[in-house]
């Protein structure tokens, strides 16, 4: 600013001059002698103004450069001074005060801030995080010391801020990149041109007078005010209720650019760094962090304590994480000295509900470091002095928190106690149990926070489903602390590196815990595998990898396919290398990146690696490619011996992009490397299955002990993540294999064999009758899988066809498949006085049970109703309520459709007193089942417009009206008037926006339902994202079903044979 002033004013001093000089050579008379002083008084006039301006020009340099150098102290340059425009002042979020950009030549020409990426100039190596926080008010105010080292000569420092107010800000030169403090005059300190919010990138810009050097380190500094929002990302605030007390919390949420939110900071996940976090409170309250509390001060003047927590490892910052509550907690220990705590309301840490996460949370930890070799990474500071003696410690101590020699023996012992650190103790990791989250849960190191439905567990009102669901939550979330918080993603192209493993684990580790569960090689099948493959069928999914530019963009990569896509692609890989080459290529990948980022093509490379080191030469990146960089995946049809053409022991086996949209397979170009198992089976035996890689659109291959008698078989366990079809004439022989012998054939293929069936006709590869033929087998059929397959293909034709007159045809044939087994099963017994004789069945067994009963009370079963009316009535009438906690949603559910409204009203009143949080969840489902509109009206109405329901609660209830036949136009025509309402509640929560307009519209199927959909889209649909095209795409199909096929489907169930003939 002082260059700029003064070097204006010396150009119109020199103007003004030649003015004067101008104005005396006019008025005075043209002699000779005149003429010559005129010249002589002209030139020596011109030459004194050059020499003036020069010696001024010098000095205005040597004074400008003085006053970089000690920090521009005049009053225009004053950083850190509130209001001055050069080196502090207020800049609002709002842009009310932001300066317009381009005033220089160089910005006009760089302006890093206008791309969405940062620069990558400078990177952040320590955050110092000071924050005082004000929960009478809820707000915060916070100053940020960030130690940046310059990669490339710049003016800018471009880093993220949202919804800050910031105050102040300064920068200062430290040294070179070692570290080594500057010896220059006035600390350092770097004069500011300006400083502003580019609201459009969620950017905030520091502009300095001189470039910052190479391999230099400097320091910017920046204090800011915020609100502890009413949202669920950021910093945000909850509530719970205690003794009819209302308390509230305080609770962060930075995944995935949230972090911006609460301090300014360089918000990517390759701009890894250390915290040190200080937060200072209301004593009442207790805060925490990643790491343990580091040192505590009493309270102060104004009763307030401060909390200093511990030096984070190096991480991205959508890891840090901090909670300010008044939670109790209770703690275990694992046998390698790991602290493990769990954090809740007091009421919950009493009753024991958090006992049973804590109890398998130290087991997985466990698990997890046999498996990958790798040591649990965040350990207490304590571990750094584990092996010194007191006097290291001490000595190391005073030179780290600058304490006086007088006090060091008692900070040593005054910190230890407080932080429970003993030599034995190598790392803790907390769980922290909130009543509102956008989450299931999120994986921050060392303070994994979880909705309470998700952590939370009441033994004697839980069901095994309910259960199985907490495990696979927790069990996701520790290995996280692997994949995810130890080695990143570079970006978001390749969350599902993190997701898709943690998922895939989910099922690994469940299976640790619970090995006859038998996760990994069933229920994966179902819910994850058969699940993902009906939205990644679709024209509107996308690769796995997929660019992202926008920070807009980032949301849609969080979705099922980057999860459970992610899962199934690297379940395929791992039974293509073997267990052991697997294990071996994730350790090297984790070691070879810890702390640090990795990106896809850096696995590729070890699991490439671990293969050749046993002499398997795959290329894993070639074979990946093309199955994490092309949406979809291929049908793969298997045929024998067609026309003749071929000897008998060859097959014909083709692959093809599969979608279930008809029109749009015009993209042949499509191509996968497929690892097809095949085996070959008759009525008595399967033969060992044989591996063919599947390069080509055709092939043909050779089968040995095949003959006209023998079937074939593809994907053995459904290990990998294709569909199999085969000519219509193996289909009759599988299907009578089925129904003659079913258990010749694996029960993973037997389940992958209905999926298959079912979305082979849905999408038009298979006639309809195939399918419902095939099920025709079920009444046999004594294991949970095959039945779970069957049940979700079931209701995925029940959503198409329950509004239809001919419904009943359906309805009973599915009744007819199920009735004996039903019957056999029976139900479950939980009756006082018979705790003893509850049925003491293994989990699949619980399960197919569950199912059974499931099924026959959805699709009518008279006497299922009348057990579920029987089991309200009495919970009415006595007030205990007697109903296993296995089948209480189903019983709640079909209690509420199909008695009167003192019903509804009795379930809304022990949704609110009940305290278990599971119990709640299901109570709050089942009044969603009424067929009386107007209380499915009033209930929709209150989760919205009142504290009642929870925030994260009310898409359920609007979805589960939107499943119930009898509410259906009442959520799509609800949904519709509410969007702007609903969008903003939920609009930047990840998965929330998606499973909303997913789940109302996916029973969509009129034509009509279409056409209000495209409106709705056209005039509406701004903001949410992938979910809307993809939810058109889904109706589409439905309506383009009934077109098609629904006159075929119900031709056949016309002349359906009984279930025991198929």
């Amino acid at each position: 600013m002082g260059l700029n002033d003064s070097s204006p004013g010396a150009m119109r001093n020199g103007r003004g001059l030649s003015d004067q000089w101008a104005e005396s050579v006019v008025v005075r008379p043209r002699t000779t002698e005149r003429h010559i002083t005129v010249h002589k008084r002209l030139v020596l006039g011109f030459a004194l103004s050059i020499l003036t301006l020069i010696i001024v020009t010098a000095v205005a340099v040597v004074l400008s450069v003085r006053f970089e150098e000690c920090g521009g102290r005049d009053r225009d340059g004053a950083v850190g001074e509130p209001g001055s425009r050069g080196a502090g002042g207020s800049a609002k979020l709002n842009g009310s005060r932001v300066e317009r950009t381009g005033e220089r030549g160089d910005e006009e020409v760089v302006q890093p801030w206008r791309s969405s990426r940062l620069p990558g100039s400078v990177r952040p190596r320590h955050y110092d995080l000071r924050l005082a926080v004000y929960m009478d008010n809820f707000t915060f105010s916070g100053e940020v010391s960030i130690e940046l080292e310059c990669i490339n000569a710049t003016r800018f420092i471009v880093l993220h801020a949202d919804r800050l107010e910031v105050d102040r800000v300064s920068v200062t030169a430290e040294g070179g990149a070692g570290g080594r403090p500057t010896n220059r005059p006035g600390g350092g300190v770097m004069r500011i041109h300006r400083h502003f919010l580019f609201p459009a990138n969620q950017m905030y810009v520091v502009v300095l007078h001189r470039e910052m050097k190479p391999m230099r380190v400097y320091r910017l500094n920046v204090s800011f005010d915020a609100t502890i929002e009413d949202e669920l990302l950021g910093f945000f605030r909850s509530s719970y209720t205690l003794q009819r007390e209302k308390r509230y919390l305080a609770v962060t949420q930075f995944s995935p650019i949230h972090a911006r939110k609460a301090f300014p900071c360089f918000d990517e996940p390759v701009y890894k760094a250390t915290f040190s976090l200080t937060l200072r409170h209301d004593p009442q309250y207790t805060s925490l962090s990643n790491m343990p509390v580091e040192s505590s001060s009493l309270p102060d003047e104004d009763g307030w304590v401060t909390n200093r927590f511990a030096r984070t490892p190096r991480m991205s910052t959508y890891y840090l994480a901090w909670a300010v509550c008044n939670f109790t907690y209770r703690e275990t220990q694992t046998d390698g000295g790991v602290t493990i705590r769990l954090y809740a309301r007091p009421d919950a840490i009493s009753s024991g509900a958090g006992d049973y996460a804590l109890h398998i949370t130290k087991r997985l930890l466990g698990f997890y470091q046999d498996y990958f070799k790798v040591q649990y990474s965040l350990p207490k500071l304590a571990n750094q002095f584990c092996c010194l003696s007191p006097i290291h410690v001490y000595n190391e101590l005073s030179a780290n928190h600058s304490q006086p020699r007088s006090a060091r023996w008692h900070v040593i012992e005054c910190w230890l106690r407080k932080q429970r650190i003993t030599a034995l103790e190598i790392g803790f990791h907390d769980l922290l149990a909130v009543p509102k989250h956008p989450y299931a849960a999120m994986e921050n190191w060392g303070l994994s926070v979880f909705v309470e439905q998700k952590i939370l567990l009441d033994a004697e009102v839980s069901s095994s489903s309910y259960q199985m669901e907490l495990t696979m939550v927790v069990v996701h979330e520790i290995c996280h602390q692997w994949f995810g918080d130890l080695v990143t993603p570079v970006w978001w192209e390749d969350v599902w590196l993190k997701e898709g493993f943690a998922h895939f684990f989910e099922y690994v580790g469940t299976d640790f815990l619970f090995p006859k569960w038998n996760m990994e090689k069933q229920r994966f099948l179902t819910d994850v595998l058969h699940e993902v493959m009906l939205l990644d069928g679709l024209n509107s999914s996308h690769p796995i990898s997929q660019e992202v530019e926008q920070a807009t963009d980032i949301d849609r990569v969080f979705d099922w396919i980057a999860y459970k896509k992610g899962a199934a692609l690297i379940r395929m890989l791992a039974n293509v290398m073997g267990q052991s080459l697997f294990q071996k290529g994730l350790n090297d990948y984790l070691l070879s990146h810890m702390y640090s980022n990795a990106a896809r093509d850096d696995l590729w490379s070890k699991l490439s690696q671990a293969m050749r080191s046993e002499g398997r030469d795959i290329d894993i990146g070639q074979m990946m490619d093309r199955w994490t960089l092309q949406m979809g995946y291929p049908i793969v049809t298997i045929s024998k011996n067609q026309s003749g053409q071929l000897p008998t022991h060859y097959i014909t086996v083709t692959q093809e992009h599969f979608l279930y949209g008809q029109e749009v397979r015009n993209n042949n170009s499509l191509q996968w490397q497929v690892p097809l198992t095949v085996a070959v089976g008759n009525t008595s035996a399967v033969c060992s299955e044989t591996l063919i890689w599947i390069n080509n659109k055709t092939e043909t291959h050779r089968i040995s002990q095949m003959d006209d008698n023998t079937w074939l078989l593809g994907n053995i366990n459904q290990t990998g993540y294709f569909r199999v079809n085969y000519d219509l004439q193996n289909w009759k022989m599988l299907i009578q294999q089925l129904h003659t012998n079913p258990q010749i054939i694996s029960v993973g293929n037997r389940a992958g064999l209905i999926d298959d069936a079912f979305n082979l006709a849905r999408a038009g590869y298979l006639p309809q009758g195939i399918s419902l033929q095939l099920i025709g087998y079920l009444p046999e059929e004594p294991s949970f899988l095959p039945w779970h397959a069957a049940s979700r293909a079931l209701y995925q034709l029940d959503k198409l066809l329950d509004r239809t007159e001919e419904y009943s045809l359906f309805s009973d044939y599915v009744l007819k498949q199920v009735a004996a087994r039903y019957h056999q099963m029976g139900w479950p017994t939980n009756g006082p006085g018979n705790e003893g004789n509850v049925l003491q069945a293994s989990y699949q067994t619980e399960e197919l049970q569950r199912e059974l009963i499931m099924l026959a009370c959805s699709f009518g079963n008279k006497q299922c109703h009348r057990q579920a009316v029987a089991y309200i009535s009495d919970w009415i009438s006595s007030n205990k309520n007697r109903i296993p906690p296995n089948i209480r949603d189903i019983v709640y559910c079909t209690g509420v459709s199909l008695m009167d409204e003192d019903v509804w009203e009795f379930i809304w009143m022990k949704f609110h007193s009940s305290n278990a949080v599971s119990e709640k969840k299901i109570l709050l489902e089942a009044l969603t089942c009424s067929d009386n509109t107007f209380l499915l009206n009033r209930l929709l109405n209150l989760s919205l417009t009142s504290d009642l329901v929870p925030e994260q609660d009310v898409i359920d209830v609007i979805i589960h009206v939107g499943r119930n036949p009898q509410g259906r136009n009442l959520a799509w025509k609800y949904f519709r008037e509410k969007w702007d309402i609903l969008n903003a509640r939920y609009g930047e929560a990840l998965f929330m926006n998606s499973k909303l307009i997913g789940g109302v519209t996916e029973f969509l199927n009129t034509e009509k339902e279409l056409n209000e959909l495209k409106e709705f889209i056209q005039s509406s649909g701004v903001g949410a994202g992938p979910a809307l095209p993809r939810a058109l795409e889904i109706v589409e199909g439905n309506v383009r079903w009934h077109r098609l096929h629904r006159r075929q489907f119900y031709q056949w169930l016309r002349k359906a044979p009984g279930p025991s003939h198929g």
